[in-house]
């Protein structure tokens, strides 16, 4: 007889990490043009501590209250109109949300193989950051080969992502980082420069180096300012969080006698088309480098499912310097 229920990672109402709870539900159906997937590995990341503490609300369709954004595993069915996907596939996924679960379904364009050589861990830990680096970095910035590139928070999941994709499609890329042995870890993935910013001013040293084309931040707050004023002519600031705080005062000014774009964005709750766009561009461009090991996967620790409050309490302590994953088995 088929398992009919699965373990999974559920909020039953905002709080810390304690809130986590480890309950049985009901495995979901796909729907035509959905994979369900068995999941292996579920990777861990800033959004699901922000919805964890009720602020991130899932999208319509997501489960409401499982969070997980991406995962790896095994297909075990298919829906009536997916043709590309079969059981038995290895892949991983970007979701709207559920994948600190047993299975998931997700639409089948979000998926894409895992990259041969790499474990499942490794695999789970790339399409949150990966979708999301594509999406703002070459997308909405439209980088170009020869450009250089500031990136903030150099050793989180999307830094480390970010620094390597950079580097591997021709550009220049600084970052920051907390630490000297985050500093460390910038620059054995790419980065020219890895400030510390606890003990350098970011922007100093950006300037003395002639300014960069575009910015990625996610800390929002007085880094807006400091950020436009790193940018050279055309240059392009894209936010993707606010970690230190949601309102800026900026100099409208230098936005204009510099023709600058000062941009953002949102992956979580754009439609299933919109994100197999990013996957064709990540299969075609990204994945090759994953494989060849030009790029490499930093996994900096894992946790059993039902361990999730502890890798939620090691992502708060900003300690980690790579992806933190849940393993199901």
């Amino acid at each position: 007889m088929l398992a009919t229920e699965m373990n999974a990672i559920v909020i039953p109402e905002p709080g810390g990490p304690d809130a986590l709870r480890l309950e049985s539900r009901e495995i979901p159906e796909p729907g035509d043009n959905e994979v369900r997937i068995r999941v292996i590995a579920a990777g861990v990341n800033r959004p699901d501590i922000i919805q964890r503490n009720g602020k991130y609300p899932a999208p319509d369709g997501a489960p409401p209250d499982i969070p997980g954004l991406e995962v790896a595993g095994f297909i075990d069915q298919c829906g009536a109109d997916v043709t590309h996907c079969q059981p038995g596939d290895k892949v991983c996924a970007l979701l709207a949300g559920g994948g600190y679960a047993e299975y998931v379904v997700v639409p089948a364009e979000q998926c894409l193989p895992v990259p041969d050589g790499l474990s499942f861990a490794e695999a789970a830990s790339l399409p949150e950051t990966y979708f999301t680096v594509w999406s703002n970095i070459f997308d909405r910035a439209d980088f170009t080969p020869g450009e250089s590139v500031l990136i903030h928070g150099g050793t989180s999941g999307i830094g480390v992502a970010a620094i390597q994709m950079v580097r591997a499609m021709g550009g220049k890329v600084y970052s920051t980082s907390g630490s000297p042995e985050k500093c460390k870890l910038c620059e054995e993935l790419g980065a020219e420069l890895a400030i510390n910013y606890k003990e350098e001013d970011f922007e100093t040293l950006v300037r003395d180096k002639g300014g960069v084309d575009v910015i990625l931040d996610m800390v929002g707050g007085e880094y807006t300012a400091k950020n436009l004023n790193c940018l050279k002519e055309d240059g392009r600031l894209v936010i993707i969080n606010a970690m230190e705080g949601r309102f800026a005062e900026v100099d409208l000014m230098r936005i204009m006698v510099k023709r600058l774009v000062l941009t953002g964005s949102t992956l979580r709750a754009r439609d299933p088309a919109f994100k197999g766009r990013i996957a064709r561009n990540l299969r075609k461009y990204i994945w090759p480098f994953l494989e060849d090991k030009s790029i490499r996967q930093v996994v900096y620790a894992t946790f059993s499912l039902k361990d999730a409050s502890y890798a939620h309490r090691l992502m708060e302590s900003g300690e980690h310097m790579g992806k933190i994953v849940l393993l199901t088995e």
